[in-house]
């Protein structure tokens, strides 16, 4: 048993190196053969420097040329390893001395050595390099020679198609290709019923040619009508997601019909080089005529359709308008995508590489009298539907929003290019009238896809989140609907001339990424970047919820020191995600040194304020002088501190308003902390009576009401202090310790009311006035004279002075404070 371990384990040992041997025999690149790209790279500079080949030849010799610089590119990194090795084994040896200073022969042998090494090492990947520069130029080359023939179509003048001497040779031409087609058809139509099996085939070829005619008549009547009937069984939430679903199929079948008539046509045989080319443009037109009328439907919707509409045309006599003069311009779409690849020249951008095309095209001047048809056909519809396109307003009481912006721009441009089409075309400039007209129109039919889009990924997330019409406003639908317009952005550029190839081409470069400030950054580093930082971020806040939720409620620390806590772990946590996302990201921001120190002076500078905050809030963190629930004052301001940031403090009032106070204000300023050891504090009342008071009474009284207040501490007990004699009457001073000092208002307050209730009890009146807003004046009881009767007088005579409203001298007492300073907060708190 032990033999068969042993057996069993030499074989896996067996299977690992030659594994491992494949493995790295993988890793290394294999060396490109550069005699033969030598020679194709001499090749295409002759091709380029004469400038016979055509576009599309150029085309295939760039695509060979990319692979090689793609395999280039992989063996600069040859032998990587071995040579930072060596790096390190010579830096080890030392600096290299200095002109006119020696080494030892042993360190100097060495030296020499392990840089031949270098040298030898370095050589497969210098080659590299030196190759990849070339390939690289080459395709510059063929790129901006493309561009230039391009650019050189778009400008090029053609005869005018308003010279009356062109419409008969039009017409001719287009005669002579109709009937070019008819006779291939005609010649080929004997072998295709001859045969055995030739009846079959016909029967198949009708068999498919009535399905697609059955899809093309019937099968749009069949599903304009589906979605209303699903959505009729939909609830409220799905019914705008389900409609859009289902309403894709008035795209699907009809264009199913065209492919299937189509493929049918084409598997005859009957249509060979005059035919075929023209077969297989039905296809594109068909997806422009079904794709441009669905479009339409879900822009411009029917009276009584339901649902939002995506652009705010209430009349429905305007968007009858729309729909109609936008589904013109979808057939005027389909005509162009039929005829002019195929048959017409100066048919727009990259006309001239069109290669489905019939053996002899139109003359250009023949072409140019068609093309203008075409052009005035799509410009007069794009102009009317601009006009109402430039006229959306946004619904009565809505703001206008970015959408709305974005459309009437368009239709404000459109109108310029319908306008300047025909005239451009008029005067001889067709390939650039076809150009700027028709990639105008895709324009906004692209545009028109992404706002439909944008409203289906809304009610998607309306309806996952159970959410009603405001669900579609939030944030995560808005986030998609920007990504969807940056991933537009390259169908934007083909539409507008640009070639898949320079696509491709703009994203090679930017994975090679740009160098700012020395650092090299590319789209794999910042995705990098960002997975990572958000990684860290994750785990911060988790680390920061353990803490605030398990760990720290078992310490001692109290509320204040634990919202430390947890604050100074979130920055160090930041901190550390940024440390290591930069370091996974290769980011080297060494070059930046000089640059971040420059920057920071100017940012010490201009920010003086923002760090004093910033260091003022680490400071409060760690020192801990107030904390979340501590009732302050600063700056005439009281309240309740509700949160502790790095920059600011938020401060409740008693007026539940909220105040914002910059941290150095709380560190350079005093600050006064009713509540921070504990909740007790002092409360001061001062009063004023008359001199002919009885005092030991006004004592005794004044300690009795205290001492009757449940939050009064005895500990220490109420103090009753005569602070002075005047001869405006006797200054009295209520001091009492409460147990809470939040409802000290209300403790004023029972005092007051308790003076006002048991001072004239105990024979002493209250005086009608006041000596000031802060004092109380409180005069002994006299007994008065009863007058002698008179007759004369009436009761009224007899009757007594009347006392003043005790209620009039409560006001009076608003001086009564407590607190360390012995001044009065303006409100209770709560």
């Amino acid at each position: 048993m032990t033999r068969l371990n042993a057996l069993v384990t030499a074989l896996l040992l067996c299977l690992s190196m030659v594994l491992g041997g494949a493995a790295l025999a993988q890793d290394q690149p294999q060396a490109p053969n550069y005699d033969a790209w030598n020679k194709l790279a001499d090749q295409t500079e002759d091709i380029l420097e004469s400038g016979q080949a055509n576009d599309t030849r150029l085309q295939s010799i760039r695509e060979q040329v990319v692979q090689w610089r793609d395999r280039f590119k992989a063996a600069e990194g040859t032998n990587s390893t071995r040579i930072a090795t060596l790096k390190d084994q010579i830096a080890a040896l030392g600096p290299a001395p200095a002109e006119g200073q020696t080494e030892s022969d042993d360190i100097a042998a060495r030296r020499k050595e392990l840089n031949d090494q270098l040298s030898e090492l370095q050589a497969p990947g210098l080659k590299a390099v030196e190759a990849f520069g070339r390939a690289d130029a080459i395709v510059q080359q063929i790129d901006q020679t493309i561009r230039q023939r391009q650019t050189y179509a778009l400008i090029r003048q053609t005869p005018s198609p308003l010279n009356p001497a062109n419409w008969a040779p039009a017409v001719t031409e287009a005669v002579d290709i109709s009937r070019n087609v008819a006779t291939e058809v005609s010649a080929r139509w004997d072998d295709y019923g001859s045969g055995p099996d030739g009846r079959s085939r016909m029967l198949v070829t009708l068999g498919f040619l009535l399905a697609a005619l059955l899809l093309l008549s019937r099968g749009r009547l069949w599903v304009d009508s589906l979605p209303q009937r699903l959505s009729a069984r939909a609830s409220e939430r799905s019914r705008a997601a389900v409609v859009f679903a289902v309403s894709l199929s008035q795209i699907a079948i009809p264009f199913f019909g065209v492919l299937l008539a189509t493929a049918a046509l084409v598997s005859t045989g009957l249509f060979s080089d005059w035919g075929r080319p023209l077969l297989l443009s039905i296809p594109g037109a068909g997806l422009s005529l079904f794709g441009g009328i669905w479009l339409v439907g879900r822009l411009f919707p029917e009276p009584g359709a339901g649902g939002s509409l995506p652009l705010p045309l209430n009349d429905d006599t305007r968007r009858r308008q729309a729909a109609f003069r936008a589904s013109m311009l979808a057939l005027a779409m389909a005509l162009h995508q039929l005829f002019s690849r195929s048959v017409l020249p100066l048919a727009g951008f990259h006309s001239q590489n069109d290669s489905e095309t019939v053996p002899q095209r139109l003359s250009e001047a023949s072409a140019g009298v068609w093309h203008f048809l075409m052009i005035l056909l799509g410009a007069f519809f794009l102009f009317q539907l601009c006009n109402i396109l430039r006229r959306i307003r946004p619904v009565e009481g809505e703001p206008q929003n970015y959408r709305i912006r974005i459309v009437a721009f368009l239709g404000m441009a459109g109108r310029i290019v319908a306008l300047a089409a025909p005239i451009a075309a008029a005067a001889g400039y067709v390939t650039g009238a076809n150009a700027a007209l028709w990639s105008s129109v895709m324009t906004l039919g692209l545009v028109g896809l992404l706002i439909i889009l944008q409203d289906f990924i809304a009610d998607l997330y309306a309806m996952a989140t159970g959410g009603d019409q405001s669900a579609r406003d939030a944030l995560m639908p808005v986030l998609v609907g920007f990504a969807l317009v940056v991933l537009s952005l390259p169908l934007f550029a083909l539409i507008w001339g640009a070639r898949p190839s320079d696509l491709a081409e703009a994203w090679s470069r930017a994975q090679q990424g740009f160098s700012f400030g020395g650092v090299r950054l590319s789209p794999m580093a910042m995705l990098t970047f960002v997975i990572v930082f958000a990684i860290g971020y994750s785990l911060t806040s988790f680390v920061q919820g353990a803490f605030r939720s398990s760990i720290l409620p078992k310490t001692r620390l109290d509320t204040g020191g634990q919202n430390a806590v947890v604050s100074m772990i979130g920055y160090v946590g930041l901190a550390l995600a940024a440390v290591f996302a930069i370091t996974s990201a290769g980011i080297d921001l060494t070059s930046l040194a000089f640059v971040a120190g420059a920057l920071s002076v100017g940012i010490g500078f201009g920010m003086q304020q923002v760090v004093s905050n910033f260091v003022s809030g680490i400071i409060l963190l760690v020192e801990r002088p107030i904390a979340v629930g501590d009732w302050i004052e600063v700056g005439g301001q009281q309240g309740v501190v509700k949160k502790m940031a790095v920059r600011a403090t938020q401060i409740q009032t008693f007026d539940r308003t909220q105040i914002v106070v910059p941290n150095s204000n709380l560190i350079t300023q005093p600050v006064t902390n009713w509540t921070r050891n504990n909740l007790s504090g002092r409360i001061i009342v001062p009063l004023t009576v008359g001199v002919p008071t009885d005092h030991r009474l006004v004592a005794q009284l004044l300690r009795e009401i205290a001492e009757d207040q449940p939050t009064v501490l005895i500990n220490p007990a109420p103090a009753v202090l005569l602070r002075s004699i005047t001869p405006s009457g006797q200054n009295w001073e209520l001091r009492a310790m409460l147990s809470d000092i939040n409802g000290g208002v209300g403790v004023v307050s029972e005092i007051n009311q308790q003076i006002l209730d048991r001072f004239p009890a105990a024979g002493i009146i209250l005086p009608g006035s006041t000596r000031g807003a802060q004092d109380i004046f409180l005069h002994p009881a006299e007994e008065p004279a009863a007058p002698a009767p008179d007759d004369d007088k009436g009761d009224d005579a007899a009757a007594p002075a009347a006392l003043p409203d005790p209620s009039e001298d409560l006001a009076s007492n608003e001086g009564a404070a407590f607190g360390p300073s012995g001044q009065q907060p303006a409100r209770d708190r709560g």
